[in-house]
């Protein structure tokens, strides 16, 4: 017999679990006594076995008081856990009652239970799977526990448990001072022997004494009853402090309540009450649940979503177009009284107009905005931009000649220039028959402006107005332009007067304009412009370093810096970080092979590991403070601690440091950056690009040839002259197709030019490209003069139509033979060419005459037109 309340140390507790698991080993029935008083419809766990490791329940008595249950657990052989439910258990009335649970044939194949409640047999379960072993390795882990613990608390009071192992029930019966019905049987059998020996008389004075028997059983039961209501007051009274007794057993150690709610002890039943729950929890304060904020106060603004929390919620932030806090707490109180706010965000106040375009309507909505149509005085869309309207009016008169139009400046002023077809100052303006800016006719402009001078070649154009001879015929329309009385087509020098046509080395310059007269070089470059051509100039680049010994001959590194130490100066190696001696670049975007990721998040012609703005396009890369971070995702462009775009800015000189904003006119515009916004030393009125200090002029002085057809011999390459100090550009020579690319880049462009054919014998395709990401991912408008199919079949046949066409190059391959035919070929060629538009008309260009062309780019918004 093992009294179960009287194990409490982990050393009892292993020596008990040893006891158990040797005499299971060989006794056949195991019994469980207990008396306790449980509250109406309460229960607990009335004793279990558990391991310490993992909570493995090997055996566990419980009561169900709601429901009248007694449910026995244990761990079978395959280590499953069996149930078995004891129906008409009916313990919990707030009476004491005695219960005796009773596990049979242990030692046989099959297992039963029996339940006793106050001496009577009230359920049974067999058939029952075997109990498993418990496994010596484990004795030590076992932890015996009892309804009177904290974890397992029994929901009354538990005055006895004992646990018997072996035995008979009438033993058992003994202990718990149970008369089993099996009692009577044996006296009425007895009764019936004497019966037949003594008589009648006899048989009478045993039926009597049998009646007095029972009445002595009966008063046993009172008696019992007595005493166990006298042990209830002894208990009762031993706990009362006030009636001065040390021994109470605290009702609230171990706490009985929810984890950090206060018990308190009382003298009604059950000798405790558990304070409120905790903040955000709700119930009686022995089981304590979560409390819904989100539902029950509703604390966040409509369109941020409300996430409960245990405890409490939080609101997540702002719907997209509101500003506002972010509001988390516990308790429906705090919910209803801290209720988020998020107030509607002004875009159209955010210093760019909210994305619309600048000289456009931006109306504020709630949460969002709306861009509507150009202001007062512009004209177009929020596609193709608000410009200027082309006339303007003063008080007086308009400004500006009738063949002008007005230019309104950054600064508020207002400027004239010609329409297309004419040329002059804006104010007077004249017929331009080549489209080159200068008037066929000298023009009375009282400025002086170069563009009211009369055109050298009227009929040809030369926006530098080249004279090489100062004969007043421009060069490009003089057949001797250096005067020398050697016509151009059989002069060797035409620019530079050489009657004699000499001639040292065997390329087509003589002596007198080459570069090197005594090294062939046709293409005469001076890389550091000091009048030694890069053929002959010990010292191409002009960095005191030679040739032999410089990491970069046509770059200037004087410190031969070399990262990757692969002979390449870190200046003009393509790959710096990656050793790549061949600098090997297939696709000619100016990144080497072996660094070429092709990863390009977006779309900039930029891979991703170059990229200022991974995430943002700007083809530029313009970073104007050289912290790292381009312009376009920087939020202080200049560093001076005054953001772009929000408060405390907008910052009036974005791209200038300015912390004090001192702008004296209060025009909107800072004094440091009035006439020069990108501080390049060039007047925004004269500056191609005000907002970049990287580009004031266009130049194609220098540029990166990409030759598309470099396999055969058909044709020469293209041969490019660049004049008017990079603003001009001619090609010589009747060709196979190729590029000449600037290395400038630019986010979006308006770009306009000439386009002129000065010949009569070729009728091939001429244009232009842009948005040039590499040497097969490029747009191209190209223009065709007549039908013609190529003249090479393979790999496929093309057929070029006459007209203007607008081209997308995404090709497979890049340059050869299959992007050749697929520039050729007006249409679709798949994984190559896309034609995205055609002039409906067919109408081809015209020999020896100009063509003005305007391009507006803006690749953020795929608009091209």
């Amino acid at each position: 017999v093992i009294d179960l309340l009287l194990v409490s140390e982990a050393r009892q507790m292993a020596s008990v679990a040893h006891k158990i698991r040797m005499e299971l080993l060989t006794v056949n029935d195991v019994y469980l006594l207990s008396t306790f008083r449980l509250p109406p419809k309460q229960g607990g766990t009335l004793f279990g076995l558990y391991s310490k490791k993992d909570n493995t329940r090997w055996l566990e008595v419980s009561v169900v008081g709601k429901i009248n249950k007694v449910l026995v657990r244990y761990l079978r052989e395959d280590n499953k856990v069996h149930s078995v439910n004891l129906q008409h258990a009916q313990v919990a009335d707030g009476q004491s009652h005695s219960v005796i649970v009773r596990l049979s044939g242990l030692r046989r194949d099959t297992l039963s239970v029996e339940l006793y409640v106050d001496c009577k047999q009230t359920d049974s379960s067999v058939g029952l799977p075997e109990l498993s072993e418990i496994p010596l390795a484990e004795v030590e882990s076992i932890e015996v526990r009892t309804g009177v613990k904290a974890y397992q608390r029994m929901q009354g009071f538990v005055e006895s448990m004992k646990l018997i192992l072996g035995g008979s029930m009438s033993r058992v019966g003994a202990l718990s001072e149970c008369p089993f019905q099996g009692d009577e049987s044996i006296h009425s059998a007895v009764t019936s022997v004497l019966a037949s020996i003594l008589g009648e008389q006899t048989k009478a004075l045993v039926t009597q004494l049998t009646l007095f028997n029972r009445l002595l059983t009966e008063l046993r039961e009172d008696i019992r009853d007595q005493v166990k209501e006298m042990s209830l007051i002894r208990n009762t009274i031993m706990e009362c402090q006030v009636c001065g007794f040390h021994e109470h057993r605290s009702r609230c150690n171990p706490n009985p309540c929810f984890s950090g709610v206060d018990c308190m002890e009382t003298y009604e039943y059950p000798g405790y009450r558990c304070g409120p729950c905790p903040p955000g929890l709700e119930g009686n304060g022995t089981h304590c649940a979560d409390i819904e904020e989100c539902a029950h106060a509703n604390p966040c603004f409509p369109g941020s979503k409300c996430i409960n929390t245990v405890p409490g919620f939080r609101c997540e932030p702002c719907p997209r177009g509101y500003r506002g806090n972010t509001v988390s707490g516990v308790g429906v109180d705090y919910a209803r009284a801290s209720k988020q706010v998020c107030t509607d965000i002004d875009e159209c106040n955010d210093g760019n107009n909210g994305g619309c375009d600048p000289n456009s309507i931006c109306t504020n909505t709630l949460g969002s905005y709306k861009c509507g149509p150009c202001k007062s005085g512009f004209v177009g869309n929020q596609t193709s931009g608000c410009v200027p309207q082309r006339s303007c009016s003063t008080p007086t008169s308009n400004p500006c000649d009738i063949n002008g139009f007005c230019l309104f400046e950054r600064n508020g002023e207002i400027s004239c220039a010609c329409n297309v077809g004419w040329a002059g100052n804006g104010n007077v303006c004249g017929p331009d028959t080549d489209l080159d800016g200068y008037p066929d006719e000298p023009l009375p402009c009282i400025d002086n402006n170069k563009h009211c001078k009369q055109d050298n070649c009227r009929l040809t154009p030369n926006s530098g107005q080249e004279d090489a001879d100062n004969d007043g015929i421009g060069d490009q329309c003089d057949d001797d332009a250096d005067g020398d009385g050697v016509k151009n087509v059989e002069d060797n020098c035409r620019l530079f007067p050489n009657k004699d046509q000499q001639n040292s080395d065997t390329d087509s310059f003589g002596d007198a304009c080459d570069n090197c007269p005594n090294v062939p070089n046709n293409d005469q470059r001076d890389t550091d412009s000091n009048g030694e051509g890069d053929a002959c100039d010990n010292d191409i680049d002009g960095d005191g370093i030679p040739n032999m010994l410089d990491n970069c001959p046509k770059v200037p590194n004087p410190l031969q810096t070399d990262r990757d130490e692969d002979g390449v100066g870190d200046a003009c190696d393509s790959c710096p970080e990656m050793s790549n001696p061949t600098q090997t670049d297939m696709d000619s975007d100016l990144v080497g092979d072996i660094c070429d990721t092709n990863e390009d998040s977006d779309g900039d012609g930029h891979q991703d590991t170059k990229d200022n703005c991974a995430e943002i396009p700007n083809s530029s890369q313009l970073d104007s403070d050289n912290d790292g971070l381009g312009d376009d995702c920087d939020n202080d462009d200049d560093n001076d601690g005054i953001p772009d775009y929000v408060a405390p800015g907008p910052d009036n000189c974005r791209l200038i440091p300015n912390p004090n904003q001192k702008d004296s006119d209060g025009n909107g515009v800072g004094d440091v950056c009035e006439e020069d916004f990108d501080n390049d030393t060039v007047v925004d009125q004269l500056d191609v690009c005000p907002e970049s200090a990287e580009v004031t002029l266009t130049d194609f002085r220098a540029y990166q040839t990409v030759i598309l057809d470099p396999e055969g011999d058909a044709q020469i390459d293209p041969n490019w002259v660049v004049l008017n100090q990079g603003m001009e550009i001619v090609q010589t020579m009747n060709s196979d197709p190729g590029l000449a690319v600037g290395y400038t880049a630019f986010n979006g462009v308006d770009f306009e030019g000439t386009f002129h054919v000065n010949t009569i014998t070729d009728d091939d395709y001429a244009g232009f490209i842009f948005s040039y990401q590499d040497s097969a991912s490029f747009y191209v408008v190209m223009w065709k003069q007549t039908e013609q199919t190529y003249w090479q079949a393979t790999p496929f046949r093309a057929v070029a139509e006459p007209g203007l066409q607008l081209k997308a190059v995404k090709s497979s391959t890049g340059p050869g033979e299959h992007l050749r035919n697929a520039l050729w070929h007006t249409g679709h060629t798949p994984d190559h060419v896309r034609l995205l538009w055609k002039d409906p008309r067919n109408v081809g260009w015209r020999d020896k005459t100009s063509y003005r062309w305007q391009l507006a780019h803006r690749p953020q918004v795929g608009y091209i037109r």
